[in-house]
């Protein structure tokens, strides 16, 4: 043991502060959120070879353990959407009840003009864009940042108008309201040219953490399968031939003599 050197056994010098800072964008890369884990692996499943999947095939089930930290998003203008479904962590931080609200309201209002050019980003490319915000802070209201997925769905119409999201948070929600501000908007174009055998690879590997599985197509209702009508040259009842008979007659015979 020495006591004269400043440097510890990772043979770093302590006394230089700036070795020992880990970079904010550095970490955040680094660190993997689970909810934004399952949400992002399970759209990736619903691909199954398409750019963009459709709002039709998400089914809750399948993120039930991100549910309280997802949100469905409806285009309604350029640069606008409103929430149709959340969970109740976005409640949470409103303090009120989220659906239908724009989804600016969750941002200061020097903030929404950045978050709606995300959002048409989301809707026209279309892109997955991440972001990280930053709650404003006061009196009752402690540090809170958030991390922000969005992840473009195609309406019945087959238009790219829907959006699924997730929305986590780090820190003690406080008084409510809390509105962010933007720290940082990634945006990621999608591979168009995904395979087939990529996107089943990647939807088996959801299938290890989503429950329940997918059903299978069953008939509607409890009908069986339709089968084409046959005619039979037999009867069914009676097992006498169908074919045409002849018409009972009778004969008269006469005798003269």
């Amino acid at each position: 043991m020495s006591f004269g050197s400043n440097e510890n056994s990772d043979g770093r010098d302590h006394r230089n502060p700036a070795e020992n800072v880990v970079r904010f964008t550095d970490l955040r890369r680094r660190m993997t959120d689970p909810v934004i884990t399952e949400v992002r692996a399970y759209w990736e499943g619903l691909r199954q070879g398409q750019t963009v999947p459709r709002r039709s095939d998400v089914d809750p089930r399948g993120i039930q353990n991100a549910l309280e930290y997802a949100f469905i998003l409806e285009r309604i203008a350029p640069r606008v959407a409103r929430i149709r479904v959340a969970g109740s962590h976005l409640t949470d931080l409103l303090g009120m009840e989220v659906r239908g609200m724009p989804f600016t309201s969750f941002f200061t209002p020097s903030a929404r003009a950045e978050m709606a050019c995300a959002l048409e980003d989301v809707f026209e490319g279309p892109r997955i864009v991440e972001l990280t915000a930053s709650a404003e802070r006061g009196i009752g209201r402690p540090p809170l940042t958030a991390r922000i997925v969005l992840l473009p769905l195609k309406s019945d119409l087959g238009d790219v108008s829907r959006a699924m999201g997730v929305l986590v948070t780090r820190g003690k929600i406080g008084r409510t309201p809390r509105r962010f501000e933007i720290d940082a908007v990634e945006t990621h174009v999608i591979d168009g040219s995904l395979s087939t055998a990529q996107s089943d690879a990647g939807y088996r590997a959801g299938r290890d953490v989503f429950e329940p599985k997918p059903e299978p197509e069953r008939p509607v209702a409890f009908s069986e399968p339709s089968v084409p009508f046959e005619r039979s040259h037999t009867s069914s009842v009676s097992g006498t031939s169908n074919k045409r008979r002849r018409k009972p007659f009778l004969r008269l015979l006469t005798f003269n003599d």
